[in-house]
């Protein structure tokens, strides 16, 4: 068994818990000369019955994921992580990220925030993060907003 991580996959959705789990992940992938693999998983279900009244929606969706990877990219590239690949795919987080992104990137460690959904969300249909932990084939590191964060959002 390694101690080192070469194919890191970080779940972004924009929420403040992901950009947490990316900033985390620029540190492990620098100390292990991985590669960041940073994917955004447009989830189908949350427009597909909007864009029936609207069909710009999954163009507006895919310009916001490839907006946010792209300054992710650079922030790491900046920060000295050598090698970031940006993935922007369509589909169920929940099923996408454990089995076919990591499968597809060799991914060894998934890095997630804790949450993006709101409580009732969570309640009714579980959260990504706890999907991802239950059915990865790889390590996966849970990423928590920090409590002074999780203060100053509430005020």
């Amino acid at each position: 068994m390694t101690l080192n991580y070469k194919h890191i996959l970080v779940a972004v959705d924009g929420s403040k818990e992901a950009e947490w789990a990316f900033k985390k992940s620029i540190g492990i992938a620098k100390r292990n000369s991985a590669t960041l693999n940073l994917v955004n998983i447009i989830d189908t279900r949350s427009f597909a019955a909007v864009e029936a009244y609207d069909r710009s929606i999954a163009e507006r969706a895919q310009g916001f994921a490839q907006q946010l990877l792209s300054d992710y990219r650079t922030e790491a590239e900046q920060a000295g992580v050598k090698d970031v690949n940006i993935i922007v795919e369509y589909g169920s987080p929940k099923t996408m990220i454990p089995r076919d992104v990591s499968k597809k990137v060799e991914a060894d460690l998934i890095i997630c925030g804790a949450t993006g959904l709101n409580a009732v969300e969570r309640f009714l249909i579980g959260s990504i993060s706890e999907t991802i932990v239950r059915s990865a084939k790889c390590d996966v590191l849970v990423v928590r907003t920090e409590e002074k964060e999780i203060a100053a959002t509430e005020e």
